[in-house]
């Protein structure tokens, strides 16, 4: 693994690069649970198997996905090459010019988006691939993606700000105070929060709220200490949104991340606990992930 920051011209649209070379002895499955965040997998060469709830499973070599409010499995056969790329949603908004909501809850082979960009995802994953070194790697998306953007579909400035606030109080700022502090409406509001971000106001703030919590948990506060930190009603209200969008209990997911199945867990943020590495050839324990693997 590498993992650096973009270039400062980028940020704070661009959130990081992860830099993924794993060679292991056995497939790897992996449970990802929704984060505030879109993100970019540039592939090189091996494909990934993803499973949500309800949908059919998508196997790409290169992956889009924008922010999500359910979890998914992610699995491959041990080898797996790329660079992930984290985004602000408004600044994937502004690379690719889709509306967010269109994607909400998919992932997405990202040149099959209709983008009008002068490269295919896939030729740049090809030139990353061919560079001897990740600093060269990333210094060469430092340069695309900064061009890419430049000539982007512009975000708008109270979208941001908006997200921005959110991310600040940890998605508990009420939608009608949101939108008095950006100078809009409730309603458009939402229509521009579901363009440019993909989840309207109030399911974006539930998966912030719920990113906070995991962080608390993960620090070790206790489930009735975090549901008054972070805004739940109760402690029941916790745990219900927790496997909602994490197909596990609090208890569980915190049990499940210390408990060693041969290789570390690379979360997709730095300080975030938003992954579990899942037994190879067994099925999810939890509710909401029984049926995607």
């Amino acid at each position: 693994m590498a993992l650096t920051a973009p270039h400062p011209r980028l940020q704070p649209g661009v959130i990081s690069y992860r830099g993924i070379r794993l060679c292991l002895e056995r497939p790897r499955r992996r449970l990802e649970v929704p984060i505030g965040a879109a993100s970019l997998l540039l592939g090189f060469g091996e494909p990934v198997r993803i499973t949500r709830a309800n949908r059919p499973p998508d196997t790409l070599v290169s992956v889009y996905c924008g922010p999500t409010t359910t979890p998914a499995v992610g699995e491959h056969s041990g080898r797996l090459g790329g660079i992930e790329v984290l985004l602000m949603p408004w600044a994937a908004f502004t690379l690719f010019g889709t509306p967010q909501y269109e994607l909400a809850n998919r992932t997405v082979d990202p040149d099959d988006l209709p983008h009008a960009l002068p490269t295919r995802i896939g030729e740049l994953a090809a030139a990353l691939a061919a560079l001897p070194t990740w600093a060269e790697r990333f210094g060469l998306l430092d340069d695309v993606l900064a061009r890419w953007s430049a000539a982007g579909t512009p975000c708008s400035a109270r979208v941001v700000r908006a997200w921005a606030e959110l991310i600040r109080t940890g998605g508990s700022m009420p939608v009608g105070r949101l939108a008095d502090e950006v100078g809009w409406s409730v309603r458009h509001l939402e229509n521009r929060f579901r363009e440019q971000i993909g989840l309207g106001p109030k399911a974006a703030a539930r998966v912030l709220r719920l990113q906070r919590a995991r962080r608390l948990l993960a620090a070790g506060r206790g489930q009735a200490e975090t549901a008054a930190a972070c805004g739940f009603y109760d402690q029941a209200h916790l745990s219900g949104e927790f496997k909602a969008m994490t197909g596990c209990t609090p208890r569980e997911f915190t049990a499940a991340r210390g408990v060693p199945v041969g290789t570390p867990v690379p979360d997709r943020l730095t300080g975030e606990a938003t992954s579990l590495v899942l037994a190879s050839g067994r099925g999810a324990h939890f509710s909401k992930t029984r049926d995607l693997g």
